[in-house]
């Protein structure tokens, strides 16, 4: 009989996308094969608490953790062993084969999370701490295309400091450099949190402050009137893109609330897009995987300008929306991976890169 493999999958995490993880691990763990994985469950709260236990998910959806128990990961190599903490006392809980990272934004997708999960050496979904931190900054994201020439609109970046202390001086440089309309979102979030279109400088000040409050890095983008196209990519060292798919939201944008609350958002798959342009822009999500050393899976977002067919690749979600409507499943399944199948593909992609991982030597032995 083959044993099990254990898999621990964490949810939930100190960002403005918890309530999404929390939508896309339920979606995990509903197809995640109990007859092959021993599943933990493993939520963090807003305030970064782990906490484990029965029913974890349905505690986090519904906010009753009272059930619930510390879990602890030292961020030393213990076999990926899992603690819990019952008063200053560690106790042994659960050996972890792998782990699967379900945590969508800062803490969890921007390379922190990679960062322990490397301490402890265990097997992790995903991109490791490079390709997540540099995908989840979008600034930094864009000077890397630049330098790979994969083509990016044209942005100015503004802290919090310069938004706070000298407005002013930051709406006439960003006029200065990009004409309205605009889009302003916070460089270090995903799931069009905190993200506005602006027309004119009464709109540009309000999206400043409502970005700052997400972020302290802020990115201002031409407007392109574009169509909104996506590709999945799986794979680690030879990732493969999936089929391009087409958002067309009825809002302005492809908000948060088109995205996981409100059923207005027309999917289009295959994207309706001729034969070289479709060609074109699964070679650069793949290009683009590569040159941020992207590993497991990615969703990564083009914009097509409607004006002049131009291809801009807009950014790159290491962990991207993962519930079975979410665009990267569905573009999977659209291509022939089911939802079930990438999920296991995925665990292997994890074991395969730890794997490589271990042929690295940590030891320098001088020959002398």
């Amino acid at each position: 009989m083959t044993k099990k493999m254990n898999i621990a999958v964490i949810f939930g995490g100190r960002s403005g996308e918890h309530e999404v993880s929390l939508m896309s691990a339920r979606s995990v763990l509903s197809v995640l094969n109990l007859e092959k994985f021993d599943v933990t469950q493993i939520g963090i709260t807003h305030e970064g608490a782990w906490l484990t236990g029965k029913n974890v998910i349905e505690a986090f959806e519904s906010n009753a953790l009272d059930h619930l128990y510390p879990v602890v990961l030292l961020p030393e190599p213990r076999g990926g062993m899992l603690y819990t903490l019952k008063g200053t006392a560690l106790e042994p809980l659960a050996k972890m084969d792998v782990v699967f990272p379900v945590l969508h934004g800062t803490f969890g997708e921007d390379g922190t999370m990679q960062g322990l999960l490397e301490l402890a050496d265990v097997a992790y979904v995903g991109c490791g701490v490079l390709s997540s931190s540099v995908g989840m900054d979008k600034n930094l994201f864009k000077d890397v295309m630049r330098t790979n020439h994969i083509p990016v609109v044209d942005s100015v970046l503004a802290n919090r400091a310069d938004i706070t202390n000298a407005m002013e001086t930051t709406i006439q440089r960003i006029e200065a450099q990009c004409a309205y309309p605009v889009f302003v979102k916070p460089a270090n979030l995903g799931s069009s949190v905190g993200i506005t279109k602006c027309n004119n400088r009464s709109d540009l000040l309000e999206g400043l402050m409502e970005a700052a409050r997400f972020d302290r890095r802020v990115l201002i983008e031409r407007g392109v009137n574009a169509r909104e196209i996506e590709v999945s990519v799986l794979g680690n060292a030879n990732p493969i893109a999936s089929i391009a798919g087409e958002i067309r939201p009825l809002d302005e944008f492809y908000t948060y609330e088109a995205k996981y609350l409100l059923d207005t958002s027309e999917l289009i798959i295959p994207a309706d897009v001729d034969a070289a342009t479709m060609t074109k822009i699964r070679e650069a999500a793949v290009a683009a995987f590569k040159a941020i050393d992207g590993a497991g899976m990615a969703r990564v977002d083009f914009l097509l300008d409607r004006d002049t067919n131009e291809i801009y690749l807009n950014e790159v979600n290491t962990i991207p929306g993962f519930t079975k409507i979410s665009m990267y499943p569905k573009l999977w399944a659209a291509t022939g991976v089911s939802y079930a199948e990438l999920v296991d593909q995925l665990i292997d992609l994890a074991l395969q890169r730890k794997a490589e991982r271990d042929n690295t030597e940590r030891i320098f032995r001088s020959n002398e």
